[in-house]
């Protein structure tokens, strides 16, 4: 009966958390990308998404002189809608003009918008719904480049829930505090060197078979923490540090898919990169943070420390159930 409960405890959890992370990184923000064709000349490509079949309620509002050279043709996907057009923006082109985005502040997404001009030159820059537009710089800091991207490596990790699951096995695994900091900091290294050699052009490696890989990489940690539970030998148990150092570098390709989805400016390559690689560890040690504070918090309320018990006891089984699901999924997307 026991073993029962721990089992139906493990599955409500599991069910709970389903509808925020069936979809794991597939969940994306509208898109905006305007490429420089000529002097003063856009092609644009507006994306939204489209959840439960129904359009993200965000519209593109470009300035009052702005004219059309090609008028709007949209394409229908099964999880956005693709708008293109061509523009002129006149002889200044875009450069302090202002850009809106209409309904963004009654949702709680955001708007990936990517400028590229002719010479090359390339920013990229995230609108929140706090602020619903963006006005266009005439030639963005360094600051600012560095700042775009640490904010994109936050909102990464944060909505990367196979990453923090994976991450958060590894918390389970390793209980002395040294052993810890050693595993995430290999960790850390392993995704930072082929996050970079992706990125750069060095490594190329197809992003399907990377995310399903990772899944299994979960799968993995999952089934380590019940054979340490039962005292059986084990890997991790042994060499965090190593088999953390192993799959950081399956996750690194996984970080690197993300980050050519934004692009990088040609201007500032190894500042963006390196930003980036900065916000992911800052939304991974916020992560980690958090769990932690949790923990310490529960063990001093004696009621919760029962069910807390229950819940680490139930973790491994359901982030097995969540990894397989994901596995299953991508290798089905594979085929398909």
């Amino acid at each position: 009966m026991t073993r029962l409960l721990r089992w139906l405890t493990a599955l409500g959890f599991a069910l709970q958390l389903v509808p925020a992370l069936v979809q794991a990184h597939d969940a994306r923000p509208a898109y905006l990308e305007l490429k420089e064709t000529a002097p003063g000349q856009f092609s644009v490509l507006w994306r939204t998404p489209v959840l439960a079949g129904m359009r993200l309620p965000v519209f593109l509002q470009l300035p009052a002189e702005v004219k059309n050279l090609k008028e709007p043709s949209v394409q229908e996907l099964t999880d956005s809608l693709l708008e293109r057009r061509t523009i002129d923006a006149g002889s200044n082109a875009l450069a302090g003009k202002r850009l809106e985005f209409p309904g963004l502040q009654l949702t709680i997404t955001d708007v990936l918008v990517r400028v590229q001009l002719a010479d090359g030159t390339t920013t990229t820059t995230l609108v929140r719904p706090s602020q619903p537009w963006i006005e266009i710089a005439t030639s963005p800091s360094r600051f600012d480049v560095a700042r775009a991207f640490v904010l994109h490596g936050i909102e990464h990790i944060v909505g990367g829930y196979d990453h923090l699951l994976f991450v958060f096995g590894l918390l389970l695994i390793v209980r002395s505090v040294r052993v810890l900091i050693w595993t995430i900091t290999a960790f850390t290294i392993a995704h930072s060197i082929t996050l970079a050699l992706a990125t750069l052009g060095v490594v190329h490696v197809a992003g399907p078979p990377v995310e399903a890989a990772i899944a299994l990489s979960i799968m993995l940690v999952a089934t380590e923490i019940v054979r340490m539970r039962r005292r059986e030998p084990s890997l991790t148990g042994r060499w965090p540090w190593a088999i953390a150092f192993c799959f950081g570098l399956l996750h690194g390709f996984g970080f690197a898919g993300a980050l050519s989805e934004i692009g990088l400016p040609q201007g500032d390559i190894p500042l963006a990169l390196f930003a980036f690689n900065v916000g992911v560890e800052l939304g991974q040690l916020a992560f980690i943070g958090v769990v932690l504070a949790t923990l310490s918090l529960t063990r001093r309320i004696p009621i919760t420390t029962r069910l807390e018990r229950q819940a680490l006891h139930a973790a491994p089984y359901v982030i097995g159930s969540l990894a397989s699901f994901w596995f299953l999924q991508r290798v089905v997307a594979l085929w398909s």
